[in-house]
């Protein structure tokens, strides 16, 4: 079932920043990519019912998580583009990879000696030591996982993410979108707005803000230029 688009509240803009908006206008639509409501065929039913795969072990070194070498973990790249491959048959995720992984339980992450098996509330701990950001972040990267798209880092296009439309994988098309998430409560200028924006125009994507509530839900705002 769809997920119904929450009620959008309009932002204060304070009157010294009015003067500022460019000339060129833009529309803020509030837009939520529709969930997927196709209905699971009968292989997908019995799927189901087969048992569970042995979840696949990583190692928490850093700024990643590396998998072991097996075809489970190739899988997860091959299949739904996690991480990336590297020449030794491992697959490196990124910290927010590998926390959705765990979440699902498709990866146990164990910390860098491999003795100890790091729990969520620790994982998300030394993630926020990385990233001061990260669960704003999580929230977005696994909002969008959820509804089924497929959604990598923008470092390069000077973003957070990009994402890919449903059933397009990376090299297979360009991405859609590029998205960056923000708390509800975050505030910006009409200059980083504007920059927002620009990159999105430069890169032929569209923009998407990710706002994240206090309840960790997430609402979708699609931002184009407008030109009278």
């Amino acid at each position: 079932m769809a997920k119904k688009a929450k009620k959008s509240t309009e932002a204060a803009v304070p009157e010294t920043l009015a003067e500022d908006l460019p000339e060129e206008l833009n529309e803020v639509n509030a837009v939520l990519p529709e969930e997927a409501t196709k209905e699971p065929s009968l292989e997908e039913q019995k799927g189901e019912k087969k048992e569970k795969k042995k979840p696949v072990l990583g190692i928490l070194a850093g700024e990643r998580v590396i998998t072991e070498s097996s075809d489970d973990a190739r899988e997860l790249y091959n299949q739904s583009r996690f991480g990336s491959l590297a020449e030794n048959g491992k697959v490196e995720l990124s910290l927010l990879e590998a926390l959705y992984l765990m979440e699902r339980s498709r990866l146990v992450i164990k910390s860098e000696s491999g003795n100890k098996e790091v729990s969520f509330e620790l994982y998300v701990k030394k993630a926020r030591k990385v990233e001061p950001n990260f669960w704003i972040r999580y929230c977005v990267f696994k909002d969008m996982r959820n509804r089924g798209y497929i959604i990598k880092t923008a470092l390069k296009f000077g973003a957070d993410f990009r994402v890919y439309d449903r059933g397009v994988k990376p090299g297979e098309d360009h991405a859609k979108w590029i998205v960056y998430p923000v708390h509800e409560a975050s505030v910006f200028t009409w200059y980083e707005f504007s920059a927002k924006n620009r990159v999105a125009h430069s890169t032929k994507k569209r923009l998407l803000l990710g706002v994240v509530d206090d309840e960790n839900d997430v609402t979708y705002y699609e931002v184009r230029w407008m030109r009278p």
